[in-house]
């Protein structure tokens, strides 16, 4: 498994970790502990196109295909998916590690510059971003904001699902990428 650790700016880091309270500290630590899928939010419509790195995603239902996307209330693009009102969850194959860092601001790459990258295949019916070589591909419309502390949870009614069996996955845990075949050991 090749793992590799997320460059993080040395000043902001420091100062931001030590506000936090002992047990959010704890928190955070048990979280880096929990390994999950590593995707690429993105949306187009009326209120700008943008995309974040994120692993908070989860299904919620079948039955209609809903799943939940947490965002920072803080971020300068919550507004933009709260007004879109649709996103595309792209859940990264494991030779997208380094697009993960550019839509996690790591690499300080211009949001416009992203997109203009030749790795987007034709918008579904929603009309989102979609990556070509996304191991999976969920466009839905957002049905429901909900504030908890400093995030907003989305609960997402999927519209369109495709995915792509001939990819192995990325998955954050420990605070670095792991890469993990389709393949068991």
């Amino acid at each position: 498994m090749h793992s590799t650790a997320i460059q993080k700016e040395k000043t902001a880091a420091p100062i931001a970790r030590a506000a936090l309270a002992p047990e959010q500290l704890e928190f955070r630590n048990a979280m880096a502990h929990l390994p999950a899928a590593v995707s690429i939010i993105t949306t187009d419509g009326e209120g700008g196109r943008c995309g974040i790195t994120a692993s908070a995603v989860c299904s919620v239902t079948d039955t209609p295909p809903t799943i939940l996307v947490c965002i920072n209330r803080g971020s300068a693009m919550h507004d933009v998916f709260k007004k879109n009102g649709r996103l595309c969850v792209n859940v990264l194959s494991d030779e997208l590690e380094q697009l993960a860092m550019h839509f996690s601001g790591a690499t300080k790459v211009p949001m416009e510059e992203r997109f203009g990258w030749d790795i987007w295949e034709e918008p579904g019916e929603l009309g989102q971003p979609v990556l070509a070589d996304a191991l999976v591909k969920l466009q839905g419309r957002i049905r429901e904001f909900k504030e908890v502390g400093t995030h907003s949870v989305m609960f997402v009614e999927l519209a369109e699902v495709k995915v792509n069996e001939k990819k192995d996955s990325l998955i954050y845990f420990n605070r670095l990428f792991h890469k993990v075949k389709r393949t068991a050991l």
